[in-house]
């Protein structure tokens, strides 16, 4: 069934919509996957087989290269390097057959269609894809926010006569006992965690993402956040694949590159609940078969719908156009080893944040994304004992719907059915944190096993933390939209100044201290301030002149709403500031941070001193930790065995008292793009 999306709100360009599961609903599942599948590759690619592209690989002029040295520096035989070689290009390298795409497809369609009620694409996307993967190769890159997002796009491209990608995903899923064989068949290829020390594994992967490239293989389907977000908010890129797959470009083997943004939004994440007790401190399961069948009984959970958005083409020689001189390589050899100058990082790290943000805007956000916001923002007590009122939430949604539209915000509002009906059915989809009685709503808190004792006061923050932390992940996945207002907002809360030079000034500092949590393109920080600037003075929050703002009373509660959306964060990272500005912490172990800032973020909770759950966040943690090193608050120490981090307390104490307001922003000495 094709829509126009005019009666959804925020697509004002009424982009074509198109659910595939409706036709998968009335016809032959298997038909479907049998169906004659006729792609139209890469015009400049040479029929390639697997077989051909391994044998490219192991016989390229750089690992021949690379396997000289290491057999040099190790002391081993180049025979025996080379043996090393094949090995893992053999753990890592995909196997891609057309029967077992077929055989994925039927599966996946089974169960998709359990799971969610509407898989929507947008069809213009898909066309203008069609047509760029014959022009060039073409590296696809969605977000990455569920399991789910692994194969829905070699699905879509199947469905639509669209090359099937090769996919790097992690090694764990390889393990995976017959799982991670149809995988491999269906375009994975697998890499190893953590391996920058590991000079041969690189090289190997390297070569192979490279030869994919070069040869035009296949289109190249990568996450640029490296893993799958726990928080359901866009993760600082990796720029390792990001470089590889760039590199051909850089060394002129290929005339041009071809990246396609991805947006996948979901109305409700298989994970939520498995990803809010992780970020608590309960291990992850192993990625198994077993673990896999027994988590059959997400099917009959029920999931909402979910949006595919392929964003346009970009040329990587447009983009990079006076942001590199690729003279340079043409003073090596292109088969030696190469490290990166400091301005081909800085392009690579450019490019793969703009697109992160790229990602973000093509997101559709939902109705509960809303009302997430403004749950977050209820006295916990309300939520867990009297219960919010719902005509209050419903008004304040309404609201808040405005406000998004006018920040730009593209919404999953369904128009053909009444506001009230829309935001009923909402909270009844995510009962698993929610629940409506009476006129009122209550939080969802873990149940209790039966038991002697009752239940302690810690152990009750711990119930109300996991529906705490998914409430919040579903607020992240609308952050991106008030970001930028919202720090304006708090600059001028903070600060108590109406200068623009201050309030930039201010603004670039939480930029800076906050650049874990959110996503900001390096050397854009004038560009965000003018943006939060002119989307403030839009919804009529304040009026601008040359050198000042001016808070308008029509906005305030536009601005105290931004402020509340900011605060969890800042008093987050005010309790780590607390935690090492003890006396006893001087160096500490990374692996101490995380249990003692939970026990101190519990003990003030419970004394009515912190009225955040996210300090509980794991996430929130190792943000906060990043953050501080970046400001040379805490410094790694090299010797030791396990990750010590030694302490500057007076950066640390400045630090916080710069947000707390104690310091004024005259006294600041940040610029804009000074760090970022």
């Amino acid at each position: 069934m094709t829509f126009r999306d005019s009666g959804r709100a925020g697509l004002e360009d009424e982009e074509e919509f198109v659910d595939i599961l409706e036709e998968r609903r009335h016809s032959s599942d298997l038909g479907h996957a049998l169906r004659t599948f006729n792609p139209q590759p890469f015009k400049g690619a040479a029929a390639c087989s697997t077989a051909d592209l391994n044998k490219a690989v192991l016989e390229s002029q750089y690992l021949r290269y690379v396997a000289k040295e290491i057999a040099m520096e190790t002391g081993s035989s180049t025979e025996e390097v080379r043996e090393e070689v094949c090995g893992i290009l053999v753990e890592m390298s995909q196997n891609l057959q057309l029967g077992f795409v077929r055989l994925m497809g039927y599966t996946l369609t089974k169960v998709l269609k359990r799971l969610f009620t509407s898989i929507s694409v947008n069809m213009e996307g898909l066309n203008t894809l069609q047509q760029a993967v014959q022009e060039s190769p073409v590296i696809l890159m969605p977000n990455h926010r569920s399991y789910v997002d692994f194969l829905v796009i070699s699905y879509i491209l199947f469905t639509y006569d669209i090359p099937i990608p090769v996919i790097a995903a992690g090694i764990p899923l390889a393990g995976m006992k017959v799982v991670g064989e149809i995988l491999r068949r269906s375009g994975a290829f697998f890499i190893r965690r953590g391996i920058r020390s590991d000079k041969l594994y690189w090289a190997v992967l390297s070569e192979y993402v490279r030869t994919i490239v070069r040869k035009g293989f296949a289109p190249v389907e990568f996450y640029v956040e490296g893993l799958r977000s726990r928080t359901l908010k866009s993760l600082t890129p990796k720029l390792g694949m990001m470089h590889m797959v760039l590199e051909p470009y850089f060394k002129g083997e290929v005339y041009d590159i071809t990246l396609l943004p991805i947006s996948i939004s979901y109305d409700r994440v298989l994970e939520e609940s498995l990803l809010a007790h992780e970020l608590l401190g309960v291990p992850k399961p192993k990625e198994s078969t077993s673990g896999l069948l027994k988590a059959s009984r997400v099917l009959q959970e029920h999931y909402g719908s979910m949006h595919v958005n392929f964003g346009r083409p970009l040329s990587v020689r447009q983009l990079c156009e006076g942001k590199i001189n690729r003279c340079q390589y043409n003073l090596i050899p292109r088969d030696l080893p190469q490290k990166p100058t400091a301005e081909t990082e800085g392009c690579v790290s450019w490019v793969a944040h703009l697109m992160v943000r790229i990602q973000e805007q093509g997101s559709l956000i939902s109705p509960w994304s809303l009302m997430a916001c403004l749950l977050l923002q209820a006295p916990t007590a309300v939520l867990t004992q009297e219960g919010l009122l719902w005509h209050q939430l419903t008004e304040k949604t309404l609201w808040l719907k405005k406000l998004a539209l006018a920040f730009g915000a593209r919404l999953n509002w369904p128009g053909q059915v009444s506001d009230s009906d829309v935001m009923s059915s909402t909270v009844a989809l995510h009962h698993s944190i929610v629940h409506r009685k009476a006129g009122r709503v209550y939080l969802v808190q873990d149940e209790v096993p039966a038991r002697k004792r009752p239940i302690s006061p810690e152990e009750g923050v711990i119930r109300t933390a996991a529906a705490m932390l998914m409430l919040a992940s579903y607020r992240n996945q609308s952050l991106h939209v008030f970001v930028r207002p919202a720090f304006l907002a708090m600059a001028m809360h903070i600060t108590k100044s109406t200068q623009r030079d201050e309030l930039l000034t201010f603004f670039c500092f939480l930029q800076d201290v906050f650049s874990n949590e959110f996503i900001f393109i390096p050397g854009s920080s004038s560009q965000d301030f003018e943006e939060a600037c002119f989307l403030l003075n839009k919804c009529g929050a304040v009026r601008i002149s040359q050198k000042e703002l001016a808070v308008s009373e029509a906005g305030l509660e536009a601005l105290a709403f931004l402020v509340e959306l900011l605060q969890p964060f800042i008093d987050s990272y005010q309790l780590m500031f607390r935690y090492l500005c003890e006396e006893g912490v001087h160096v500490f172990p990374e692996k101490h941070v995380a249990p003692a800032v939970r026990n101190l973020a519990t003990r003030f909770i419970l004394s009515g001193e912190l009225h955040t759950y996210e300090a509980l966040s794991s996430d929130t943690q190792k943000n906060i930790l990043s953050a501080l090193q970046r400001l040379e608050a805490v410094t790694k120490l090299r010797a030791s065995e396990q990750k010590e981090y030694k302490v500057n307390k007076a950066v640390v104490r400045r630090t916080g008292d710069i947000l707390s307001g104690k310091i004024p922003p005259q006294m600041l000495q940040v610029t804009p793009d000074a760090r970022l």
